[in-house]
């Protein structure tokens, strides 16, 4: 199997496990409390958790290049049209956290464009203090310095998201 193969083969096993976890009224619920800038498959945060970790048991070996497609297929649409969905976000969160030490000071551009669009601090939040966190900590001294100038463009960007996580991820990470 290619990587690609195997991310469309994951993100598959993910959307349709996700999909038959779901409830009509969590989906009400998450949809009503986004204001319907999500779509919402009604499924549990710990079926978002445990169909992660099968995926990650059923696809195993996943190095860094698969780990951030797949996470990047998840944070997309389902199909063209549709609008992106809570959970899958929510497991693209969820891939990353588990296999932050993959991360790279180079995927700050990647994890930019998700706070950008994560259009829920439910998303937003645990990016922020799951992902970026141990990944900026998890730096060596020259690698933090790039991601210095990454934050300090954040800090200035209109998108008050990325203010608040470039503030938040300094306080984190200042000794």
């Amino acid at each position: 199997m290619t990587e690609m193969t195997d991310v469309a083969a994951a993100a598959d096993f993910i959307d349709r496990t996700l999909r038959n976890e779901g409830a009509w009224y969590r989906a009400d619920e998450v949809a009503n409390r986004l204001g319907g800038v999500l779509a919402s498959y009604g499924s549990s945060i710990g079926a978002v958790r445990g169909t992660v970790r099968d995926a990650l048991r059923k696809f195993k070996d996943m190095g860094h290049d698969t780990t951030v497609m797949l996470a990047s297929a998840l944070w997309g649409q389902p199909k063209p049209g549709s609008l992106p969905v809570f959970e899958r976000r929510l497991a693209a969160v969820v891939l990353l956290q588990t296999n932050v030490r993959l991360l790279r000071h180079s995927d700050l551009t990647r994890l930019e464009g998700f706070l950008r669009s994560a259009q829920a601090a439910d998303l937003a939040e645990p990016l922020v203090s799951d992902v970026l966190v141990p990944l900026l900590a998890g730096l060596g001294h020259r690698e933090r310095q790039r991601a210095s100038a990454v934050l300090a463009r954040w800090r200035e960007d209109p998108e008050a998201r990325l203010q608040t996580a470039a503030g938040q991820l300094e306080k984190e990470l200042t000794p």
